[in-house]
């Protein structure tokens, strides 16, 4: 089974490919999702407890803690520290359970892919960009969003020029979702084909 990795930078459009994949019939684990379920379940008490206050009901309230951490490196750090192992682990058993499917090919939707060391886990890479004034606007409609808040997102992110420069594949969903899903489609179809990948 081939494992892909699907990433890119806030607002290039990740979400969209990954639910095209989906369209497709391929499975993808998504990291922000497992964290959502993380974040009501085992994921609760161990945050609450680095970060008092961060939980309502025990399930832990993404905007407070996003509050606690927004610009303070050290806590992101003890924060990914508490989060990234559970999301590896609930990733390893989505693999293990694809691989038991006789799955050819399986996707790792991770926004932090080359920042938090998860290329090492995957076979190929397809990095989902668009034009940085897109990037912007896209971002700048979401509910919440400010200019500040974009910028300090930013700044924990690879630059896109670099995560492109390491992909196999770049999406670049700036020509519409039609260009997107046909670009999907040939590289499903390209990795579908490959009956092994040869021991790195």
């Amino acid at each position: 089974m081939i494992v892909l990795g699907l990433t890119g930078s806030i607002g290039m459009g990740k979400s969209t490919a990954g639910a095209m994949f989906r369209e497709e019939g391929i499975a993808v684990h998504d990291a922000d999702e497992a964290v959502h379920r993380l974040y009501a379940g085992v994921a609760a008490p161990l945050v609450e407890a680095e970060f008092p206050g961060s939980t309502i009901n025990k399930i832990v309230d993404r905007e407070v803690l996003g509050r606690m951490v927004l610009g303070d490196a050290a806590a992101i750090k003890r924060l990914e520290a508490i989060v990234h192992p559970l999301v590896q682990a609930d990733a390893d058993r989505f693999l293990q359970t694809q691989r038991g499917l006789s799955a050819k090919l399986a996707v790792l939707d991770i926004p932090l892919l080359f920042e938090t060391g998860g290329s090492e886990r995957v076979d190929k890479i397809i990095v989902v960009s668009a034009p940085a004034e897109l990037q912007r606007e896209r971002v700048l409609k979401r509910p919440g969003m400010t200019p500040e808040k974009f910028e300090a997102i930013l700044a924990r992110q690879m630059p896109d020029a670099q995560k492109r420069r390491l992909a196999d594949y770049v999406l670049d969903t700036s020509q519409g979702f039609d260009t997107t899903r046909a670009h999907i489609r040939k590289i499903i179809a390209e990795l579908s084909d490959i009956e092994e990948l040869p021991d790195a």
